[in-house]
């Protein structure tokens, strides 16, 4: 599969596992898996036939492990990680993060991240990223990036919780900006 097919094939994936599901007739279930079968069956009667090998490929290729199949025998569920906008429920277990957590952003959004600090806004949690790079690459995504360094090893000492999504994100449920540093 070409780079261009790969990148159609994931923002696809995305939209319906963790944005629109109904919107091609599958649902999900709590913890956000559905049926690879009944996916595949959806996105070729909605115009936008996907192969299981492509799927396959997408899922192993993706840089950032956004999507995971189950382990139980031949794969026959797919759920995005994280970054859901619809109601799932993960089933992610607390976990005691590193001292400190990172966050990408960009210059226009840091008045009201001084103000409010870090929220999840349509998403379920916060994003943070366990290195700078990681960051920086995020914040990159809507302009020239600002990365800022969150005090994760407090936040967790002051009884906030974090969980660790399948592919290496760090979820809270929002930082406050006593805990954000890199934000004068």
């Amino acid at each position: 599969m070409d780079e261009k097919r790969r990148i159609r094939v994931s923002k696809y994936l995305s939209r319906h596992l963790r944005h629109d599901p109904g919107r091609i007739g599958i649902t999900l279930g709590l913890q956000g898996w559905t049926s690879v079968p009944a996916l595949l069956d959806a996105a070729r009667r909605h115009g936008f036939p996907v192969t299981p090998a492509e799927l396959a490929e997408v899922v192993a290729t993706d840089d950032k492990r956004r999507y995971a199949l189950d382990g139980t025998g031949p794969a026959q569920r797919i759920r995005a990680s994280q970054g859901h906008t619809v109601a799932v429920d993960l089933g992610l277990p607390p976990a005691d993060p590193p001292a400190y957590l990172f966050h990408g952003t960009t210059a226009r959004f840091l008045p009201a991240i001084r103000a409010e600090g870090l929220r999840p806004m349509a998403r379920h949690h916060v994003h943070l990223s366990p290195d700078r790079a990681t960051a920086t690459r995020v914040g990159a995504r809507r302009g020239r990036p600002v990365v800022l360094t969150v005090d994760s090893g407090a936040m967790h000492r002051d009884g906030h919780v974090f969980r660790l999504s399948d592919n290496g994100v760090w979820l809270a449920d929002a930082v406050p900006p006593a805990y954000l540093a890199g934000i004068a």
